[in-house]
């Protein structure tokens, strides 16, 4: 049986089946992504959905749907599904669902009376290209397919509305047409492996929906383009492949791409394939530059430093992937070396500037040098990590200064988001964190440590001498400015004040291979963490006993952004957390987390089919929110499920 296989009995019953998103890129920033039912439930939603770079740095709905018509004996049934005006689904073509699976490639199978037609999708790598193929399984009378394209051409923060100003003309191209709605897009390719007749007949399809969108509080109606519709006969056992793209191929290639396509295609069977496939849907190679980057998410981020370096590692090294971790790497160290040296970035990378970040690229070039050895890190970026050292040493990062008690004091925090807890509201920081950071000065004392062993290991005696030194002062310091009475650690410390919120951050000191605790204190901290913050879907960004608690992510932007990090869980949190219980229980602990990682395995059949989502709701039943599929998330819980089978064996 099929790992990713949805019945009948839930595809039909659409209160089931709509939340269930299935998303498919080419790696090269294009997506495609839709619900189970095939009914777009978000503005981002669309066959095929573009950046084009030309216009601005936003994703571009050019095809948005495209219903199927089954017609026998001049009776017609419409396979396709679109929320109306008034609650209304309209053609309800869910109905004729017989199963769905996406083990290798998204594919559903209808049943029309006796008629049995297998779709799949699947979007070819680093090209623009939607393919689906239509195979007639069965049919007991001629039977004859009508195609009709719903068109947007609009970006996924936008809506498209009927006016005059789209342009309607098309041309006939090989096995199909062309067109363009509004200047400044590329045309549009609609083509077919085989001879079929387009009907002229251009409408506009008025009220369609998106309740996902009225869930987060915005506009959620549109109109959508009807240029006319494709019809041609099919045979059984006949397929029959269509092709939406921005450029033209030549159309008896159709059927052989997709079949090559699809065999290399890995198969979603288990679990871990699962997060591997989810893995590769982060992967961004710019097709004119030819830098290689990760997308922090999908469908509505970019490529940001943090989310890079934190992924990078589970995404890359627990897969086996060395080669790619190299080139993203060295993609990003050229955005690193502009940013320490004071240019302008020249690659496409957000948030470079922020007191974590470069901390957490020594972090992540840490696990490369333990996965393939020192003397290959040493030889590679042994000039980078040390770069990264010496800026935040000469205090010249312009939010850092390096203190005389070896801490790092972040300053403006109070004022601009600093950390990975980055909501805004009205302007301003809804987590104000300021002075000396807890998980900055934790990835500042792992860093130190790094690279003087790193030094003891090249045999430069003066450079290890003087980055021990100044990790031995970090070490004290750490331990009087952030461990307090009660036996964890304060979230940060900015002159008087002291902030007493149990949070995660306090993980981070626990979790790296060097922390400035004893054993002791890492066992207390790990068990107030356990107690206080601990779901089946990662880490509670917040207590529920501290002030603020506010765990469901709903309702409208300015009410989400105050849930967003106070109390809303977050799985990439959970990675950090089973390194730190391996570390410090080795296998006694092994059981424990193989029951929490359950709660992973469940969300494969959730949300977003085969992925993991962004956050969830701190309290039971912790609904996935946010973004469809999290880079972060997916890579942390690929390294927990590595290093628990490394500790099976």
């Amino acid at each position: 049986m099929s790992y990713l296989r949805f019945e009948k009995a839930l595809m039909t019953n659409l209160q089931e089946s709509l939340p269930k998103e299935v998303l498919r890129t080419n790696r090269s920033g294009a997506y495609s992504c839709t619900t189970i039912v095939d009914c777009n439930i978000r503005k981002y939603h669309g066959l095929l959905v573009v950046p084009i770079p030309e216009l601005d740095e936003d994703n571009h709905v050019l095809l948005s749907s495209l219903d199927v018509t089954v017609i026998q004996h001049g009776a017609e049934f419409n396979l396709g599904l679109h929320k109306y005006q008034g609650n209304h689904f309209s053609p309800n073509g869910h109905k004729y669902i017989k199963e769905f699976d996406c083990d290798t490639v998204p594919t559903t199978i209808y049943r029309v009376g006796g008629v049995l037609l297998k779709k799949e999708v699947l979007f070819q790598h680093y090209e623009d290209r939607i393919l689906l193929k239509y195979t007639l399984l069965d049919a007991h009378s001629s039977t004859t397919l009508r195609f009709r394209p719903f068109l947007a051409f609009r970006s996924v923060r936008e809506f498209t509305h009927e006016n005059g100003y789209a342009n309607r003309d098309y041309s006939e191209v090989d096995n199909g047409i062309k067109t363009c709605m509004y200047p400044g897009y590329p045309e549009l390719y609609m083509q077919f492996n085989k001879k079929n007749e387009f009907v002229f007949q251009p409408d506009w399809y008025r009220g369609v929906e998106y309740p996902k969108e009225q869930e987060r509080g915005y506009y959620f109606n549109e109109d959508l383009y009807v240029p006319g519709y494709f019809e041609m006969n099919i045979r059984k056992g006949e397929s029959i492949v269509f092709s939406a793209s921005t450029s033209e191929i030549k159309s008896s290639k159709l059927k052989k791409m997709f079949d090559e396509e699809k065999q290399i295609r890995s198969p979603r069977d288990n679990f871990f394939h699962c997060l591997i496939n989810a893995a590769h849907q982060f992967h961004l190679e710019d097709k004119v530059s030819g830098e290689t980057y990760l997308l922090a998410g999908y469908p509505w981020f970019k490529v940001r430093a943090r989310d890079t370096f934190i992924s990078l590692p589970g995404l890359t090294l627990g897969i086996e992937e060395h080669d790619y971790f190299e080139k993203v790497m060295d993609t990003a160290a050229k955005g690193i070396m502009d940013f320490i040296e004071g240019r302008p970035l020249s690659v496409k990378i957000y948030e470079m500037d922020k007191p974590d970040v470069l901390l957490w690229a020594i972090w992540s070039l840490q696990q490369f040098a333990y996965d393939l050895g020192r003397d290959i890190f040493l030889k590679k970026y042994k000039e980078l990590a040390r770069a990264i050292i010496d800026f935040y040493l000469e205090n010249r990062h312009p939010y850092v200064k390096f203190m005389e008690n070896g801490l790092l004091c972040v300053e403006g925090g109070d004022q601009t988001p600093m950390t990975w807890m980055n909501s805004v509201s009205g302007g301003r920081p809804v987590v104000p964190r300021n002075g000396y950071i807890v998980e900055v000065n934790a990835l500042w004392y792992n860093a130190l440590c790094f690279c003087a062993e790193l030094a003891e290991y090249n045999e430069d005696e003066e450079a290890r001498a003087k980055l021990a030194g100044f990790a031995e002062r970090c070490k004290v310091s750490f331990g009087s400015t952030f461990l307090n009475q009660c036996g964890y650690l304060f979230d940060y410390v900015d002159g008087e004040k002291v902030d007493w919120s149990v949070r995660p951050n306090m993980l981070f000191p626990v979790a790296f291979d060097y922390s400035p605790l004893t054993n002791e204190q890492q066992k207390n901290i790990l068990d107030m963490v356990t107690r206080e913050l601990l779901t089946p879907k990662g880490l509670r960004s917040l207590s529920p006993k501290s002030d603020g608690y506010c765990p469901i992510y709903a309702g409208p932007q300015s009410q989400r952004d105050l849930a967003y990090h106070q109390g809303t869980a977050w799985p990439w949190l959970f990675g950090f957390y089973a390194k730190a219980c391996l570390k410090l229980y080795k296998q006694s602990r092994l059981s424990f987390l193989e029951r929490l990682m359950v709660g992973f395995e469940d969300e494969m059949t959730q949300h977003c089919v085969g992925t993991i989502s962004e956050l969830y709701d701190g309290n039971p039943p912790f609904k996935s929110r946010g973004a469809i599929s999290f880079a972060a998330n997916v890579a942390e819980i690929l390294e927990a499920s590595q290093l628990l089978e490394k500790y099976r064996l």
